[in-house]
Formats: C-alpha cells, structure tokens, sequence
C-alpha cells in the first residue's frame, strides 16, 4: 500500500510517497481503511525533525475516517464494515494515517459522525480531543470567565464552542478579519491580534501559545492551560498552570461525534487533497491563514 513518510528532515519537499506492506491488527486492535485523515501542525512538526526519528522512516498523520476491514483478536463490539473516526497517537512512528490503511487500538476509535461527510469527520479526533481535555482543565465553573487565543484555529474554534456550551464566558483572541466567525461560534468578547492581552478573566486556554503575554490576563488565583508540553510560562500569582496532552480516547471522542451529530459542534475543513499530493497538502499548511482544517483523502 502506499503511505505519506520522512526519511530525512526538512520542510514539505521531503514528504514522499513509499510502498509499505499491508498492517495487520494484532490482539485488541483494528485495521481500517483510510477515506480521508487531518494534516495537524504537529505533522509539520514531525518533518522538521522536532521530535528527532533521525535515520528512521517515519509515518505521518494522526486523524483518520474510514471504515474498519479486519478486527483483532479480543475485540468486541465493532465489526468490519463500521465507519468510524480515530487517533493514532505518536510523534514517532513507523506508519501514521497518511496512508491507504492504519492499525489503532480498538479503544482509540469511536462510530463516525452522520450529520457530516468522511472528509469533514477526519479532522474532528486531534483538534476535538485537544479542545475537549484544555477545556476540561481550565476546571472552572460556569459564569467564569475565560480568553481563548487561536481561537479562529481549528483547535480555538472547537474550544470556543466546547466552553461555550460549559457555561463560560468567552473573549476570543483572533486576527481582526476573525471577528465575526468567533463570535459567532459564541464569543461574547473579542481582542484582535496584536493588541495588547487585557483582563482580568478567570482563565487563559491559550491556543495560540502566546506564554507570558496570555498569563498575564489571568486574575491572581485563576488559572492557564497551555496546549503543547513544557511551552507554558512559569507560575505566578497563585495562577495554576497546567499543560494538556491528548490521549487516544475513543469514549471520550464518542461524545465529541454526539455533539457534531447534534449540530452543537462545527467542523472547518480549509482544502482537501489525494494522499498522492501530501508533500503540496504540507506546503498549503506552511502557509498563513489557513482557516480549517487540511484533509488527505485515500
């Protein structure tokens, strides 16, 4: 089968296709069949050599939508034929969803949504569950107030509408030309980028990994949630810093497919590219302003 790899570093230029076997499912795993997969930053990441691999062929993509063609030994309650969505975990691996099939654990896949196509869907499991967990962190109670940067990104947007539906109070960070999306996504407040990060608010979910500049819009006591590991400032003022980082849960990721299916959660797709374009799908999201997120289709 054919799968988007890096086996040197570098930027989009290096993505290549490569011939790979087959992967079978072991005990408590599932085999699917690629539709479609999200292109995340963090894949970027990975080309770049950010989390090392050097040497190595490594596999890209953490998002998939398809449809499950083998079951693994032990597995129960999914059967081939089901469409489903997931998240393969791993900064450095040998095969990621980039590619005409991927192996997952069974738990790290939840039944694909109906209320959107396949394509749409494939960008749901890494920002949503980013989104979700950030969310969850900040902890606070409803009728709190939060500010959330990035929150025209795909991570942003779905937590914008994920602590909207929590009872928060939410000021969106976002470029100027944003504003109307982010509210209405149910932003009641609204800082443009680039102008000075006010507050206080009860707490920070800061997508946009401003640091120090979005801390200091807490209230002393409140609390900030960094989304990318060892990237948040330092503590201050009784402030509680915490830093997320995503799980494959596919329970967790059913009742994020619950809410699009609702209508309560909207998904942005930017552009959709074939597997055989990914090298060009990395140059598209090098590039600024890409509003949704960027799909490979199998």
């Amino acid at each position: 089968m054919l799968a988007a790899v890096v086996s040197e570093f570098g930027g989009p230029e290096r993505v290549e296709l490569a011939e790979v076997p087959v992967p079978r499912p072991a005990a408590g795993q599932l085999r699917v069949k690629v539709t479609a997969a999200g292109l995340n930053p963090v894949d970027g990441a990975v080309v770049a050599g950010v989390f090392g691999g050097a040497g190595q062929q490594l596999g890209l993509g953490w998002d998939v939508s398809g449809e499950i063609d083998e079951v693994g030994a032990g597995v129960t309650g999914w059967s081939t034929g089901d469409r489903v969505v997931g998240l393969h975990y791993g900064q450095v691996k040998p095969l990621g969803t980039h590619a005409q099939y991927v192996v997952l654990d069974a738990t790290a896949v939840a039944s694909a949504p109906t209320a959107v196509d396949a394509v749409t869907a494939a960008g749901l499991p890494l920002a949503g569950l980013t989104a979700a967990r950030a969310v969850d962190l900040l902890g606070l109670a409803p009728g709190s107030s939060v500010l959330i940067t990035g929150a025209a990104g795909v991570v942003g947007g779905l937590a914008v509408q994920l602590a909207v539906r929590a009872g928060l109070a939410v000021t969106a960070l976002a470029g100027a030309e944003d504003e109307e999306f982010v509210r209405s996504l149910g932003a009641t407040g609204f800082v443009p980028r680039g102008e000075a990060v006010t507050g206080p608010v009860d707490g920070v979910l800061d997508a946009a990994v401003l640091g120090g500049a979005a801390l200091g819009a807490v209230r002393d006591g409140g609390v900030y949630v960094g989304l990318i590991p060892n990237h948040a400032p330092a503590a201050e003022r009784g402030v509680r810093v915490v830093e997320q980082e995503v799980a494959a849960d596919g329970a967790h990721l059913a009742r994020l497919v619950a809410l699009v299916d609702a209508g309560a959660l909207t998904l942005r797709v930017a552009d959709a590219f074939p597997l055989g374009e990914a090298a060009k799908a990395h140059a598209r999201l090098g590039k600024s302003g890409v509003r949704g997120r960027i799909i490979l289709t199998a």
